[in-house]
């Protein structure tokens, strides 16, 4: 840059006019200089942009969930969190999906592991759990219990949550499945949690989305259930950016 700058002054000073006479086109050798430096500043910061961009991390998005996240009676590739991942980038986020759908997990199971899948970090969580709760008939006010200790961890460490809710068997009876319900109602009020009031809304009991069991989905009942959620997931992620 040097060489060249003695080249501009050179030009500059063979160029002037005689003393005392104005040049349309003169330009003082500081000006020249700035305008380089400014041009050297923005071809730096569009060779740099690119890299800034690659070295980003991921955001990591924890799904806290059982048998209906894991992605049960299904390839890997088509389970819930994988579907949710490749859905996610396919709109352009840049995110990783930390695994903590375990088969069969009660929100006690959840609750109880819950510091060993943070222990790589997390930036956004999707809790998912009760359903198995429901099965096992647990009392509703353990689940509370359960669910609030869930929630008071993550926003104690400050990670967006997303709960997505469950309805209770109906053999348990109405005053069960009421008490069940309004658990999750409760809790999705909580100031900073978003609430998806049903994990398998448009999906439960609809012939085509359900595997054999009757309980679980199957690969094209996980797309519509990740298609449905996908703005809420959107809106998490930009919490976990401004976070």
């Amino acid at each position: 840059m040097a060489a060249a700058y003695g080249v501009l002054a050179a030009a500059d000073k063979g160029c002037n006019p005689a003393p005392g006479l104005a040049h349309p086109r003169a330009r003082p050798r500081a000006a020249i200089m700035r305008a380089g430096r400014r041009h050297m500043l923005l071809a730096l910061g569009l060779l740099l942009l690119p890299l800034h961009r690659a070295c980003a991390a991921p955001i990591r998005l924890l799904v806290l969930g059982d048998s209906l996240s894991s992605g049960y009676g299904l390839p890997h590739a088509e389970s819930f969190e994988a579907q949710l991942q490749d859905a996610l980038r396919a709109q352009g986020h840049d995110v990783q999906i930390i695994d903590g759908a375990v088969s069969g997990d009660t929100t006690a199971d959840g609750r109880a592991r819950l510091e060993w899948v943070l222990a790589g970090g997390a930036d956004a969580a999707l809790v998912e759990l009760g359903a198995n709760d429901g099965l096992r008939g647990v009392d509703p006010n353990d689940m509370r219990a359960n669910l609030t200790a869930i929630l008071d961890r993550l926003q104690t460490r400050h990670i967006p949550v997303l709960l997505s809710g469950m309805y209770a068997p109906p053999n348990l009876g109405s005053d069960y499945e009421r008490r069940f319900r309004a658990v999750f109602d409760k809790l999705g009020q909580r100031p900073g949690v978003l609430y998806d009031p049903f994990f398998l809304q448009r999906v439960a009991e609809v012939p085509g989305l359900i595997q054999a069991d009757g309980l679980h989905p199957n690969a094209k009942g996980v797309r519509v259930e990740v298609a449905r959620l996908l703005p809420l997931v959107d809106q998490l992620l930009a919490e976990a950016h401004a976070a």
